[in-house]
């Protein structure tokens, strides 16, 4: 853009407001890519979080069934001894009660898993609006 003033024309007004505008333009895009950056970032992390978790889990999973299988043993050994002392009653009560206490872990358990699914479900959602936010104001600059 050509100015003219009183003492003439002003070429290099419209040179400036050109390399201004390329600057903003390039710092625009600069701001852009640091944003995509950051959002891969804490997308990796959370990744990384949901593989931990899911490790973790099968790890307490593993723990639990060997306890499972510990404590089978540990009952069929308590049944032998109290069928040769003669306790069958006593037998039964204590086996109503670890049947009662397994049931409420297991209910626990299912609990937490549901409470687990929900928060990812939350976090996927989050990060989708991200994206649909990303891709809103990509293509609005466009």
């Amino acid at each position: 853009m050509i100015n003219f003033t009183p003492g003439g024309c002003d070429c290099q007004s419209g040179k400036e407001e050109e390399k201004e505008k390329e600057k903003e333009e390039v710092e625009e895009e600069e701001e852009e890519e640091e944003e995509e950056e950051e959002e891969e970032e804490k997308k990796k992390k959370k990744e990384e979080k949901e593989k931990e978790k899911e490790k973790e889990e099968e790890e307490e999973e593993e723990k639990k069934e060997k306890e499972e299988e510990e404590e089978e043993e540990k009952e069929k050994e308590e049944e032998k001894e109290e069928k040769e002392e003669g306790k069958e009653e006593e037998k039964e009560e204590e086996e109503e009660k670890k049947k009662e206490e397994k049931e409420e872990n297991i209910k626990e358990e299912e609990k937490k898993r549901e409470e687990e699914k929900e928060e990812k479900k939350e976090e996927e959602k989050e990060e989708e609006e991200k994206e649909e936010k990303i891709k809103k104001k990509e293509e609005k600059e466009e």
